[in-house]
């Protein structure tokens, strides 16, 4: 899985997917900026200016933004250990 993931990533292979024209959110810096993702196996494999893909979807200046995280929870609820806890919560992450 992680050899198809780096070949799309170094542009070997074309992803599975190709969200094209997309308009990223990034949280880090503030900013919004064009550029295209690709995705392989379900994963992210890079951002930039990838052009292949198996499937290719153009998603004409869109917003996207990086997975949004459940901020407020109360553990103690949950009525299980924090490992627990965190476990069974990402077992819903990021994953496409």
């Amino acid at each position: 899985m992680h050899k198809n993931i780096t070949a799309t990533a170094l542009g070997q292979a074309p992803a599975d997917t190709l969200l094209k024209n997309c308009q990223i959110a990034d949280v880090f810096s503030g900013t919004i900026y064009r550029g295209n993702i690709a995705i392989t196996d379900g994963y992210i494999a890079g951002i930039g200016d990838y052009q292949e893909g198996s499937e290719i979807i153009d998603l004409d200046g869109a917003y996207v933004t990086p997975g949004l995280i459940n901020s407020h929870c109360h553990v103690e609820s949950s009525m299980t250990t924090p490992e627990n806890y965190c476990a069974q919560e990402l077992l819903h992450g990021v994953k496409l």
